[in-house]
């Protein structure tokens, strides 16, 4: 997996952590940390102003690649909830900042730890899973926030842990769960009903991210520009593909925003395929600021002339 580690400094400024921040006052905000700002998008929709919601990961960045900083620490050290993506994603960074942090009520399995990937389903379960395979996730495909139905499973999870922390602001979480699921269910079907003649066409993805999207929106993967997930194109691969998949009428080409390389454009320009961009994450673009803004820009970008 690709990672990249800053623990020296993290690792001495946990040797005091403790002595900076006591426990939450009675009647505080419940403090919430998603590793994705999505997770933190949906906790403020949710929670109102009874809840301070913040991410780790930025939406311009790529979540393999997170260096642990002495903020992010800073964080889980005061959370009172932490959401992850799981499905192994986030081990390569995760479990380092979860140790420094020093904060019982997030770490696995105490009740202000909540690994969303269990309640969604999962996809792209492989038999076996080695290095040999590149960046494969033994548990499952992990993009799975790509996908508005999923990540409405993960909001009701949400809404039902904020409620399970802070009894005392049920009726709030109770009323704001119910506009947020109805504005939600009302989006989801006005995205589908605008890419609906699109259904069927052919995609190649730049990296394995894509599998909950496509099959929400009855499009087909043809094929991937990383030889193995992770590894980044080659000439010599994208090639290959373009042989493989001469003739089929590919229709575009998938990439996340902070996938920026040559390869793809010359493999969509040679395929005859358009090239996209698209937000992953809220906060991928400017003006991208709830999971509302991240389905528009990419139903936007999907039906486009």
């Amino acid at each position: 997996m690709r990672v990249h580690r800053s623990f020296a400094f993290v690792f001495s400024l946990s040797l005091g952590i403790g002595c900076f921040f006591a426990a939450p006052r009675a009647g505080a905000k419940l403090r919430v940390v998603g590793t994705l700002p999505d997770f933190a998008a949906i906790a403020t929709e949710l929670g109102g102003d009874r809840v301070d919601a913040e991410s780790i990961i930025l939406g311009t960045e790529d979540p393999h690649f997170v260096d642990a900083k002495p903020s992010h620490v800073l964080r889980v050290n005061r959370a009172d909830l932490l959401i992850c993506i799981g499905l192994g994603l986030e081990s390569g960074w995760l479990p380092v900042l979860l140790t420094q942090a020093r904060n019982g009520k997030v770490q696995v399995g105490a009740a202000g730890y909540l690994d969303a990937s269990q309640f969604v389903q999962v996809k792209d379960v492989p038999t076996k899973a080695d290095r040999a395979m590149g960046d494969v996730h033994g548990g499952g495909n992990p993009h799975y926030y790509v996908s508005p139905p999923e990540m409405l499973k993960v909001s009701e999870a949400i809404y039902q842990k904020l409620v399970a922390l802070d009894p005392g602001g049920r009726a709030g979480y109770e009323g704001r769960w119910q506009a947020f699921s109805k504005k939600y269910q009302e989006k989801m079907a006005t995205w589908k009903s605008a890419v609906a003649s699109l259904a069927g066409s052919k995609v190649i993805e730049y990296h394995k991210s894509w599998i909950y999207l496509l099959d929400w929106l009855g499009f087909i993967s043809a094929g991937a520009l990383e030889p193995k997930p992770g590894i980044p194109p080659s000439p010599s691969h994208v090639t290959e593909l373009l042989q493989q998949v001469k003739g089929q009428g590919v229709r575009f080409v998938f990439r996340e925003n902070y996938h920026a390389d040559s390869l793809s454009t010359v493999f969509a320009g040679k395929a005859g395929a358009k090239l996209l961009d698209l937000p992953t994450m809220v906060g991928a673009e400017p003006g991208i600021k709830t999971l509302w803004d991240k389905w528009d820009r990419m139903v936007q970008l999907l039906t486009a002339k």
